[in-house]
């Protein structure tokens, strides 16, 4: 009876060993893979759930940045008179707001992953990553969506005759520029959600100061409207060149420069190395002070 014991103990094999303990730069990124479904079923969620019961729907991925872009065209192209490096007003400022939009949502949604999920966290184990890596995903529909119809406007206006030249090669890079964004969305968030679970007031302030980060972008205004002595503090800010690089691509204006887009790289590799050691370091406790 013992041996038989024994040997069934020996022949139990574990796909997984949960282990209360694991080195800092055990990021454990592999698991994402293994629970891909998982992150499949909560990009479904995400993307299904924000107008679930609302009488247009999906049209609000539509409305809001065509509405932004209106605003923004009257407020600051038709009073303020700002400058648009020579492209109709409206295309400008849809640009930049859909680009924008996409970063600000991940900054947004990914700051709030563990207070936001701690019911489900402290229930069922899985990669905490998955949530963040989940909310990129569907946010790069909602931008597939907006840039669309960006696209679609871009054509008409050259139908009616604007200048715009698009430039292949950076059109080409644009997944790249894509990445940088996505990268520097998630670094932000996933840091300010680590922090989150012991400084509650941060998620007061990140919506604001993502408001605030806005207008020190080009997003209603270009780089070359600035006088030259001040433009490096704009270009200090990672999110300045893909922006530009954009707008650049799609429409044939803006101010690009390699350097400037290599920085933003690099940032962005720093910012979500360091939010994914400190989101290690903060999933393994976080249910003792969340």
């Amino acid at each position: 009876m013992t041996d038989t014991l024994a040997k069934n103990t020996t022949d139990d094999s574990w796909d997984m060993i949960i282990q209360p303990q694991r080195g800092l730069l055990d990021l454990r990124l592999a698991e994402l893979w293994k629970y891909r479904d998982l992150v499949m079923l909560f990009v479904r969620r995400d993307f299904v759930a924000v107008y679930k019961q609302t009488i247009l729907g999906p049209l609000w991925y539509l409305i809001q940045p065509l509405l932004t872009t209106i605003t923004f065209t009257v407020i600051f192209g038709q009073i303020a008179s700002l400058p648009t490096d020579g492209l109709p007003q409206f295309l400008f400022y849809m640009s930049g707001t859909v680009v924008w939009a996409y970063f600000a949502d991940c900054l947004n949604k990914t700051s709030n992953t563990f207070v936001g999920n701690a019911n489900l966290f402290g229930k069922v184990y899985f990669p905490r990553m998955a949530v963040p890596v989940s909310i990129l995903i569907s946010n790069l529909i909602t931008f597939a969506i907006q840039f669309g119809m960006f696209l679609a406007f871009a054509f008409f206006f050259a139908l009616q005759g604007s200048d715009l030249t698009p430039n292949w090669t950076w059109i080409a890079l644009s997944p790249i520029l894509l990445l940088m964004m996505a990268g520097l969305g998630l670094g932000f968030g996933i840091i300010i959600s680590s922090l989150t679970t012991k400084y509650r007031d941060l998620r007061f302030l990140v919506q604001f100061g993502v408001q605030l980060l806005m207008y020190a972008t080009p997003v209603i205004y270009p780089v070359s409207a600035i006088p030259a002595q001040w433009q490096w503090v704009i270009q200090v800010n990672p999110m300045t060149p893909i922006v530009e690089a954009f707008r650049f691509a799609f429409l044939g204006a803006g101010t690009v420069d390699l350097g400037h887009l290599l920085y933003s790289f690099g940032f962005m590799v720093m910012v979500v190395f360091i939010g994914a050691v400190i989101f290690n370091r903060v999933e393994q406790t976080f249910m003792d002070t969340v």
